[in-house]
């Protein structure tokens, strides 16, 4: 685990107050009750299910756990950006060069609260980040259309619009997962100080060719 300084920002919102927070330790994590929504419905179930699921990634290397908080102490909102596993394509690409926005949710209620865009923004103040390529992957079956009740290719279009805005673009690849349905997305943000020859390796990579 590596100790980076938190940066925070309070909104409000038609449901109170709302705190997002960047860099959440796991002995903070554990302070903080965890909603019950982020579980499993009869169509989707939530990335993560349990609170230490959200404390094992904070004791990762670099990663950015970051929690939308109401009432004072309790999770509604999550996001995770953090090194890919090993056995990922994306992990290839070496020193430890691309992160993953390993997860991002908000439970139902909070949703239309534009908490997803504050969290998305706390992910992106790591301080590493203009060092990195950081990556978003969509697979539309690990989508709550029911909850959002829309179809996966206007979802699709709304997950682009999350991250635009923060520097991410749609790239293509062949990677077999990605390519199984149209409505998948795989999007990156390239930092500004990713040398060429990472930017050139990071292409190949997108089609399976080694750095």
């Amino acid at each position: 685990m590596t100790a980076y300084a938190p940066h925070q920002i309070s909104t409000v919102t038609a449901l109170g107050e709302l705190r997002v927070r960047s860099f959440c330790t796991p002995e903070e994590i554990r302070q903080l009750s965890f909603d019950r929504q982020f579980g499993t419905h009869a169509h989707y179930r939530s990335l993560f299910t349990k609170r230490e699921s959200l404390e094992r990634k904070a004791e990762q290397p670099d990663a950015n756990v970051v929690l939308a908080i109401a009432d004072s102490a309790h999770i509604v909102g999550f996001g995770v950006l953090a090194y890919p596993d090993p056995e990922e394509r994306w992990a290839e690409l070496q020193p430890s060069v691309m992160m993953e926005v390993n997860a991002i949710e908000v439970n139902r209620k909070w949703r239309a609260q534009k908490v997803a865009a504050a969290i998305v923004q706390m992910m992106m103040v790591h301080p590493l980040i203009e060092n990195k390529i950081a990556y978003f992957v969509g697979y539309s079956w690990t989508w709550d259309l029911d909850g959002n009740r829309m179809s996966a290719s206007r979802y699709r279009q709304i997950m682009m619009r999350l991250f635009e805005p923060f520097g991410f673009e749609e790239y293509t690849t062949n990677e077999p997962n990605i390519c199984l349905k149209p409505e998948n997305i795989f999007m990156a943000r390239i930092g500004a100080d990713v040398p060429a020859e990472t930017r050139q390796a990071f292409k190949w990579l997108r089609y399976g060719q080694s750095p």
